[in-house]
């Protein structure tokens, strides 16, 4: 009482608060205590003249107390708070089923107020788990559980599972999940699930972990389908035949069960025995005839051949003298001699008429103007589809290109339609191919490419050279005017289209087109962030382009809306990279745009430089394409033998330096490449070897898989990520191999190589590769660089360019040819047409169908009304 009255002459309070009861701001809460570490209660009342703490129903010593005075701003209303210290000494004094509790009373002039009441507990964890799971081995895709029970202790154990040391995470994969009594449940079992599980139990004071359970999911062998049966053993008489099945349908894995029953049938044949064929006895002589001679004959009948029995050897028919050498025979005819001489007549005068007309072939042809002969045959190229087509071993028309081997050539006059025949060809009437008007064209044909050594030199001087690759193999040049051509660089995808009139007229320009190593440019990427093609550069920096260019390149994206934002990437004349492009948005500028296909993207750019497509993914659904490679030596001289298996992104430039790089090492190609689908999902990709013979190989890796991150794959600049598994033959004679490689992401289905070949023999080195292989030079200049004949072309475009009755111009063009997608992007060039037809090019050379583009064109023709008829005669 006197501790209460001596608080109350030192801290005054307001007549208002003598009539309020204390009220807690702070109530004491509920606390463990850790190892021997002692536990603080607070509680803190406004207005309070005394607090106290009251424990297990026994007031606290008032010298146990920290007390701290102050003052609600608020209210102006004193505010008390106390705290208290409690000790593991202090609670294990307690014995029996009660918990140790502590509350606060807290005292005004108007009366007491009790807090709530709060436990102090001792926290603790047991060492030995009350069940842990074992060991198991299961079927593919049977359920598996786990249980697990963890240690007692205070507050209770968290529960998580590890797989091979990583968290199991049910959120991330919908094939697992933990049940309320802390089972770990595989609802399918995939061999991607064998590995070790281990149970881990956690609270405030520790942290247990149960013996690894190992989990074996293998695969019970199934039977193959029966082969057919063989031939019979006999070729003549009773003998046996047989088939056989395979336990391959699926393999057995991992100590899975092989497959019961036999693997051979064998059941009786009997094959009929060939029968020789024998002569008959010669017949009687004939009767003496004009020419004083006679015959006699036989057959094969005794026996004849069958069942595959040879023929009689010999003649069948016997002729000799009759009358003793004295029969005369008669001189030949005078009819038999005229005969003979017509004949060479006949002869010679074909061949003199065969020569003629050689000659005045060659000699109108080469007196009649190269642009009229065939500018006007390919025309007759564009005919209506109701034309009958011509016959299969006549090729098109339409692929006859001008003869342009002159530095310039000139055609005076109209351009009209010819054919072989009197018949006239139908086309539509008005201004579809609408013949040009009367007048002077001139085509000019540029120079050949300079040669390398003096292009190089040249380049050497420039200050961007310094950042392009050495050597030839990636790299191609030429000089180009106004007619335009086209680079490319073989067996990569990496072409450069120079469209006609791209070059102002009176310039040439040398361009070169290079592929880059990610190695020799650093392309920053940030975030999920992915590589998804080469890195080109065309050149030089700063041409002016009348017309864009189309710069085609491979990708290795499965391009979607809703999991993938692409990005055009282009790298500035100070280094750093730009966004110049978003795919499936407007674009912000009209100097680029970008065609995206499956495997390739075609940019349209007014600008030559460096270029390279980015994508970020918006979902773990997003993935990219791998091309999985197995490469082994060609030959094997000791008993170590290592087979590589490469990760490479799905374009054709990382696969060429591959084969390359594999070619120096003397490795040969096992297989034809296989395609595998790489998601954002943060998993590793693993690769293990199976169904390897024991008896004749052992593998020498310490474990069941090898992995390869994710983000070393998922950046995209790291180009030749590969795996070796190295295998060991027990024997210097073993030659032959068979196994199989599985190579799955973690979550993700996955891929299998059987492999089997024989290592002593020595195979060619890639000959998929040559079939593949792009055929022409790097360089094409003027119109030898494109599939459509320059005054084609030019009539297509007059022709379609304006806007056409009834929708017959270049937007019914673009639809018929799968382009109405970016008819904006069309409509803002001054020639749409010409655009469409730079874009054919590009997508379909050197292996385009002109005959689909000239029935496209005939289609669009017919929405435009009448037709008319041209002759030869006209012509």
């Amino acid at each position: 009482t006197g501790a209460q009255q001596s608080v109350t002459v030192a801290n005054p309070v307001s007549g208002a608060s003598l009539d309020l009861l204390p009220h807690f701001q702070l109530e004491p809460e509920d606390v463990y205590i850790v190892k021997n570490k002692a536990v603080s209660l607070a509680c803190r009342a406004t207005p309070a003249t005394q607090i106290y703490f009251k424990c297990n129903g026994e007031w606290v010593h008032q010298g146990d107390h920290v007390t701290q005075h102050s003052t609600d701003r608020s209210t102006g209303l004193p505010v008390m708070e106390v705290r208290i210290e409690v000790t593991r000494q202090q609670v294990e004094k307690i014995f029996g089923l009660e918990e140790y509790w502590c509350q606060c009373v807290a005292w005004s002039s108007s009366g007491t107020t009790k807090s709530q009441k709060a436990f102090v507990r001792i926290a603790y964890l047991r060492k030995n788990f009350e069940q842990e799971p074992t060991a198991k081995e299961v079927s593919i895709e049977q359920g598996i559980v786990l249980p697990c029970r963890p240690p007692e202790g205070i507050p209770p154990a968290e529960v998580e599972w590890l797989r091979n040391e990583e968290l199991v995470d049910p959120a991330l994969d919908a094939n697992v999940y933990v049940t309320p009594e802390h089972s770990l449940v595989l609802r399918q079992a995939r061999l991607a699930d064998t590995a070790n599980y281990t149970c881990v139990a956690k609270n405030i004071v520790a942290r247990r972990r149960s013996a690894s359970a190992a989990i074996t999911v293998y695969v019970n062998g199934g039977w193959s389908t029966w082969t057919q049966w063989s031939g019979c053993s006999t070729s003549c008489g009773r003998g046996w035949q047989k088939r056989s099945r395979t336990c391959t349908n699926p393999t057995p894995l991992n100590g899975g069960a092989f497959c019961e029953g036999q693997n051979v049938q064998k059941t009786a044949c009997t094959t009929l025995c060939p029968v020789d064929g024998a002569w008959s006895e010669w017949s009687k002589w004939s009767v003496c005839g004009a020419e004083c001679t006679h015959w006699r004959s036989r057959e094969c009948s005794e026996p004849a051949p069958r069942n595959g029995g040879r023929e009689c050897h010999g003649p069948e028919l016997d002729t000799r003298n009759c009358t003793s050498e004295l029969c005369s025979h008669a001189a030949p005819g005078a009819e038999d001699v005229a005969l003979y001489v017509g004949l060479v007549a006949v002869a010679v005068c074909l061949v003199l008429l065969l020569l003629v007309g050689v000659l005045v072939y060659c000699r109108k042809k080469g007196g009649l103007d190269a642009d009229v002969a065939d500018s006007s045959i390919l025309t007759a190229g564009f005919q209506p589809v109701s034309i009958k087509p011509s016959k299969a071993d006549n090729p098109s028309l339409l692929t006859i290109q001008p003869d342009l081997s002159t530095a310039t050539m000139t055609y005076q006059g109209s351009l009209c339609l010819r054919q072989d025949g009197p018949a006239k060809l139908q086309l539509p009437n008005g201004h579809l191919l609408s013949p040009l008007g009367a007048g002077r064209h001139t085509l000019h044909h540029s120079s050949p490419a300079a040669e390398g050594a003096d292009f190089v030199a040249r380049l050497s001087t420039q200050s961007y050279f310094r950042s392009l690759p050495r050597g030839n193999t990636n790299m191609a040049y030429g000089t180009f005017n106004f007619l335009g051509g086209r680079l490319m660089i073989p067996n990569t995808g990496v072409s450069l289209l120079i469209p006609p009139d791209a070059i102002p007229r009176g310039k040439i320009y040398e361009v070169y087109l290079t592929l880059h190593k990610q190695e020799e440019v650093r392309l920053p990427l940030a975030g999920c962030q992915t590589l998804l093609s080469p890195i080109v550069s065309c050149g030089p920096p700063g041409v002016l382009l009348t017309r864009p260019a189309i710069l085609a390149m491979g990708h290795c994206v499965e391009a979607s809306a809703e999991n993938w934002s692409i990005r055009l990437k282009k790298q500035s004349c100070e280094g750093t990279w730009e966004d110049v492009l978003q795919l499936g948005a407007e674009p912000c500028t009209e100097l680029y745009y970008c065609q995206l296909e499956a495997q390739a993207c075609y940019i349209f750019t007014e600008q030559l430089g460096r270029f390279a497509l980015v994508g970020e993914s918006l979902s773990m659904a997003a993935s990219k394409r791998l091309k999985l490679v197995l490469f082994a030596p060609a030959a094997c001289p000791s008993l170590e033998y290592n087979i590589r298996v490469y990760c490479l992104s799905d374009t054709q430039d990382v696969l060429k330096e591959v084969i390359q790089l594999e070619k120096q090492l003397g490795g040969q190609l096992i297989g034809a490449p296989r395609v595998l689908h790489f998601k954002d999902s943060y998993h590793n990709l693993r690769l293990s070897i199976h169904d390897m013979p024991s008896s004749l190989w052992k593998s020498k890796l310490l474990a069941s898989y090898q992995e390869i991150p994710f983000y070393h794959i998922w950046s995209g600049l790291q180009p030749f990520l590969h795996c070796t598994f190295t295998l060991e033959r027990l024997s210097p004679s073993t030659c032959e191999l068979a196994c199989k490689i599985w190579v799955w992401q973690v979550e993700g289905d996955g891929q299998s190589f059987t492999v089997n070949f024989n290592i002593a023999k020595d195979t060619r080195f890639s000959d998929w590769l040559v079939a593949d292989s792009e055929v022409g030079a790097p360089a094409l200049v003027g119109p030898s660089a494109f599939k459509i004949p320059f005054l084609i072309r030019q009539k297509i475009i007059s022709s379609l360019d304006p806007p056409g009755t009834r929708g017959a111009d270049w937007r019914t063009l673009a639809q018929k040819l799968n382009l109405d997608s970016h008819l904006s992007f069309f409509a803002s060039k001054p020639s749409p047409t010409a655009m469409i037809l730079n874009l054919w090019e590009a997508r379909h050379f050197p292996n385009g169908n002109l005959s689909q583009l000239a029935a496209a064109v005939a289609e669009v023709g017919k929405q435009d009304g009448a037709f008319f008829t041209v002759s030869e005669a006209e012509c």
